[in-house]
């Protein structure tokens, strides 16, 4: 007996929104391969990459071009687009909404100022912040862009970022002195990744602002790369206070990163 036209229908829309969803996890997932690979490729390169047809991953380009989520450039290759950074910001925010009261309680247990810092293509971004409650303390205005070579953030965000993508990444930044105690060779940067890696958290030692020391340890499992740190003055905060400091750095950077897996998990 031949289905009812309300079956048909109902297994057409059925078939059609399981093809959707195909599309849609294909096409976000050729925009993740794309920031991997620095935000511009070739449909040849993300083929490989992706295992994914050349006239699938064509089709894809063109709907995410339609959109304004990618553009393709005068050589032919494919680029993120403008309309992404609206939802990177958008999304930093609300990240940064949600480390506030993680922050806070750096705060209240160390004294100094907090802050939480994404990775955003070659920059550290500032996203929160919770100032101290100290008369002297530091400020860092949320929004604000700086080099990762010179600051605690950004040695934990690339702490465990293979050597020679840090290597390209300096040599497209640069290695400008903020002070006389910046670093500014990459062999003197990777050498202060592996002491990070070793010691669990890393380490601004007035290589950003003379007088001021910041600690950073990265959040592990965060959906972007991303690092919290607390910030003083350098007669605060000494290397007596750092013992004090970083085990509070760790526990809080655990139970926030828990807390953003437990987000995911909820909305997945």
């Amino acid at each position: 007996m031949p289905p009812s036209s309300a079956s048909t229908t109902d297994a057409s829309r059925s078939a059609s929104a399981g093809g959707g969803v195909q599309s849609l996890e294909r096409a976000f997932d050729l925009l993740e391969r794309m920031a991997d690979a620095g935000g511009e490729v070739g449909l040849s390169e993300l083929s490989v990459s992706s295992g994914l047809p050349l006239p699938t991953i064509h089709r894809l380009m063109r709907t995410l071009v339609a959109c304004g989520y990618v553009r393709q450039q005068t050589n032919r290759r494919y680029a993120l687009g403008p309309r992404l950074i609206r939802l990177g910001e958008s999304a930093s925010r609300l990240l940064g909404t949600w480390a506030r009261p993680y922050l806070a309680r750096l705060v209240e247990e160390t004294g100094e100022t907090a802050n939480m810092a994404l990775l955003d293509g070659d920059d550290v971004v500032y996203v929160a912040q919770v100032p101290s409650k100290h008369s002297m303390r530091m400020f860092t205005e949320v929004g604000r862009r700086v080099l990762p070579h010179s600051t605690g953030v950004g040695k934990a965000l690339l702490a465990h970022t293979p050597p020679e993508e840090v290597r390209a990444l300096l040599a497209r930044t640069g290695m400008p002195a903020a002070t006389e105690k910046t670093i500014t060779t990459p062999d003197g940067f990777l050498a202060a990744l592996e002491r990070m890696r070793s010691a669990g958290y890393a380490v601004d030692d007035n290589e950003q602002e003379m007088g001021v020391r910041c600690l950073a340890v990265p959040v592990l499992g965060a959906p972007t790369a991303a690092a919290i740190s607390i910030s003083g003055p350098a007669g605060r905060v000494t290397d007596e206070a750092t013992e004090r400091i970083v085990p509070v750095l760790q526990e809080v950077a655990r139970d926030l990163s828990e807390a953003l897996a437990n987000t995911a998990a909820a909305q997945g």
